[in-house]
């Protein structure tokens, strides 16, 4: 971790300035996981160690997370009902709810006394997001907070200078996505607030999606016009700078995140396991896994090419994740205290992929993939379904 000379920096500048779902391509079914500068409360950012922070609810970490993806959508309305008693009726046990959703907004409206009222970035999603976890807690379901951090629509256009423009204009992708600069510690202390008003609400996880560059920045890099902030001064070559930047927005994050008592998550592309690095979006596997508590990495069968030598990987669920499970355990090995596995595994189906290509996902896949994960030795997993549209009759803890 760095010198906290900067965050002293940031936090002055910040403290003097004025004051839905993750998706590559979309379906009915399916989305891959492919801001005005803010005052911060700077009350809300303390380390010491002797703060503990109790939101006043009680949740037993299970003996495996088995969860699934909610949106605010559905975790505001008629659906959260059908959703609980998924989780109750079954093992699964766990939650992943969107707080921070992919556009940048807040999925609830924070209190007025919260330091994030007057950002005008809530939504009305989730009514009663305080209600929401005491039913959890009633009901004993593990309570994520998903909080996408660099892909911000909302922050970027609000305050370019803060993300990666063109021609005077924001950046966006071929989706029309924006997204921020992972070099500006500004955007660091801006998701990291939002992470903390999570854990006061009662979430006993901080799950971090889009803890990256955009995609093909590689390229992209020499073409948009960003600020490296501290960064400008490394004498590391672009690939390491942009490692090092997410790294150490990780680092501080967890370290921020400490007093409150929460695990911390990233979520991370499949593919990042099997490589050195990931060369344009700044994504290193193992230096992420030795700053979170937990990490998930993205391995729907559908997303991956011809790797592990199968062809068509979205026909083969349990022998692609199987592979890939393999290679991960390898790395994490290495680690001198490696996080928590806990992989995103497939309850869609890609079609897009064209006729041939795929399968439709169901009971038997499903269940293919958790058992792939089971026979390598890793316990926990998430479902994403972009709808939370859960396949019925899982047996979630196969034989």
């Amino acid at each position: 971790m760095k010198s906290l000379k900067w965050l002293a920096a940031s936090l002055f500048l910040l403290g003097s300035a004025s004051t839905v779902q993750a998706a590559e391509t979309a379906t009915e079914d399916f989305s891959t996981r492919t801001y005005e500068m803010v005052s911060i409360d700077s009350g809300l950012l303390g380390t010491s160690q002797r703060f503990g922070f109790d939101s006043g609810l009680n949740f037993e970490y299970p003996d495996a997370v088995r969860g699934i993806f909610v949106t605010g959508n559905s975790a505001g309305g008629a659906r959260f009902s059908s959703l609980v008693d998924l989780v109750g009726n079954t093992d699964l046990n766990a939650m992943v709810i969107d707080v921070k959703e992919d556009m940048g907004h807040l999925t609830y409206i924070p209190e007025e006394d919260s330091s994030l009222a007057d950002k005008g970035i809530g939504t009305s999603l989730i009514k009663d997001p305080r209600a929401m976890l005491e039913q959890m807690e009633q009901e004993q379901i593990y309570p994520i907070a998903r909080v996408v951090v660099f892909k911000d629509t909302v922050l970027a256009e609000q305050h370019p200078e803060l993300s990666f423009t063109t021609g005077g204009q924001v950046w966006t992708n071929g989706r029309g996505e924006a997204f921020v600069n992972p070099f500006m510690k500004e955007v660091w202390d801006y998701n990291v607030q939002v992470a903390i008003e999570a854990a006061k609400m009662g979430f006993k996880e901080i799950q971090f999606d889009y803890v990256r560059f955009p995609e093909g920045f590689e390229r992209l890099g020499e073409q948009l016009d960003y600020s490296m902030g501290d960064y400008e001064e490394s004498k590391l070559d672009p690939v390491q700078r942009r490692v090092e930047a997410v790294t150490d927005f990780v680092s501080y994050a967890k370290e921020q995140l400490e007093p409150y008592g929460v695990e911390v998550s990233v979520d991370i592309f499949g593919y990042a396991a099997t490589l050195p690095e990931a060369p344009g979006i700044g994504q290193n596997f193992s230096k992420i896994s030795e700053n979170v508590d937990v990490i998930s990495s993205m391995i729907y069968p559908s997303h991956w090419t011809s790797y592990f030598g199968i062809a068509k990987p979205d026909l083969e669920p349990y022998k692609l994740v199987a592979e890939y499970a393999k290679v991960e355990n390898e790395v994490l090995s290495k680690l001198d205290e490696a996080p928590v596995s806990r992989p995103w595994l497939q309850d869609f189906t890609a079609s897009y992929l064209g006729a041939g290509n795929y399968k439709r996902y169901g009971k038997a896949e499903v269940e293919a993939q958790i058992r792939a994960l089971n026979d390598q030795g890793i316990d926990e997993f998430l479902l994403w379904n972009a709808g939370n549209s859960y396949s019925p009759g899982v047996d979630y803890t196969p034989e």
